[in-house]
């Protein structure tokens, strides 16, 4: 799923730090259209979305031999609805921002507008469910990715309908749904955080407060107010007991909370607010510090204890308005930060920002806007132009 198995976005892999057309390239295939969506894994094969415009516009879900970048397959799905306008911030991500899941037998993709899909991993459509074809008051388009849950899938629809689903993995029959007009611009991925001894709490971060629920029924369990008004993107970061949230707008601020509890606890829960926060990207957890650079190119290291600043760098060199929306993964003892126009940062997680090395396709000027994804020693990384397999030879 994205940022792999657990969202935790760290692996204990090693992949090369450096690379380019002619150096630790496996393959690359060019896409039919561009996205902003992770690629995931399983198995030998390797998944990602894409979007197609012209007098037929679609949405397509392909799929990839790993070892190879051979084509195994692909999946059309029209767009025969209305779309958001090309403008704005869907400029900047376009129409296939959603990253699927898989449990190894069937991928379940959301595609905004264009409904939540299970189709097995030969590309066989199951079944499909309408999530809605509203707009919020921004018209921005869908973000937030897929979450499985032991036998049902959960998507945030706050862009369709201002709704959390939850549907049966087998069906795609409903299961529950919490409606909620504070869902607006609410565009994180929902996470699962797993109590000892009580039910597991299904966590999101909305404008204003963090909720938890019940992710067999889908009720309330509690609630705190948050730093984080307007639009939120990132992810909560869930680290055993304690969730962490950043984002808003731009950059409101950062929380650590303890779970469990009932209806308000702000009170009670909440260990820190910070005004330090990330916009875009869902900063990585790693050794008790939190990592990475904002869409204004700041690189960050704050502690979780507290929240306080290691250290906020002017990254050197970086190109575009906006030039990170790619969240930062650990892979061995480096992070990667992917920017959109200027090539993969690897750096160190430690006291002090210092950039081991910076890779750049010289041949490819689109946007990267998506995390990267890691297995069996190779590191995967999809441009709006392509997708990419960097390897050791």
């Amino acid at each position: 799923m994205f940022l792999g198995p657990d969202g935790k976005a760290v692996s204990s892999e090693t992949v090369p730090t450096e690379w380019s057309e002619s150096k630790n390239l496996a393959w690359k295939v060019d896409l039919p259209g561009s996205g902003s969506s992770s690629p995931i894994i399983s198995g030998n094969k390797v998944i990602v979305t894409c979007y197609v415009d012209g007098d037929a516009a679609i949405r397509k879900l392909m799929c990839f031999d790993k070892t190879s970048g051979d084509s195994l397959w692909s999946l059309d799905f029209p767009i025969d609805y209305r779309e958001d306008g090309y403008r704005g911030y869907i400029t900047e991500h376009g129409y296939a921002s959603n990253t699927p899941a898989t449990d190894g037998d069937h991928i379940f993709a959301f595609f905004g507008k264009g409904g939540v899909h299970c189709v097995t991993m030969d590309g066989e459509k199951i079944w499909s469910f309408d999530a809605g074809k509203s707009s919020g008051n921004r018209e921005w388009g869908s973000a937030a990715s897929v979450l499985l849950y032991k036998d049902t899938v959960i998507i945030n629809a706050a862009d369709e309908s201002r709704t959390i689903y939850c549907l049966k993995k087998s069906t795609g029959e409903e299961v529950w749904k919490q409606q909620a007009d504070m869902l607006e611009l609410t565009y994180g991925t929902p996470r699962i955080v797993t109590v000892p001894g009580r039910d597991d709490e299904l966590v999101i971060s909305v404008p204003g407060e963090i909720w938890s629920m019940n992710p067999k029924t889908g009720k309330l369990l509690w609630y705190a107010t948050s730093p984080m008004t307007g639009n939120v993107s990132p992810s909560l970061i869930v680290d055993g007991q304690k969730v962490y949230g950043f984002g808003g707008y731009r950059g409101a601020g950062s929380i650590a909370i303890k779970v469990g509890g009932k209806d308000d606890v702000s009170d009670t829960n909440v260990l820190w607010t910070n005004r330090t926060s990330s916009y875009v990207a869902t900063p990585l957890l790693e050794d008790g510090k939190f990592y990475w650079i904002d869409d204004r190119g700041l690189a960050y290291c704050t502690k979780s204890d507290d929240g306080e600043i290691v250290y906020r760098e002017r990254v050197r060199d970086l190109q575009g308005q906006r030039p990170v929306y790619a969240s930062p993964i650990k892979i061995g003892e480096f992070i990667y930060i992917v920017t959109r126009e200027s090539g993969t940062l690897v750096i160190r997680p430690s006291d002090e920002f210092e950039v081991i090395a910076r890779n750049k396709f010289a041949s490819d000027d689109t946007d990267f806007n998506a995390s990267p994804a890691v297995s069996d020693g190779r590191l995967y990384l999809r441009s709006n132009q392509s997708l990419y397999c960097v390897a050791s030879p």
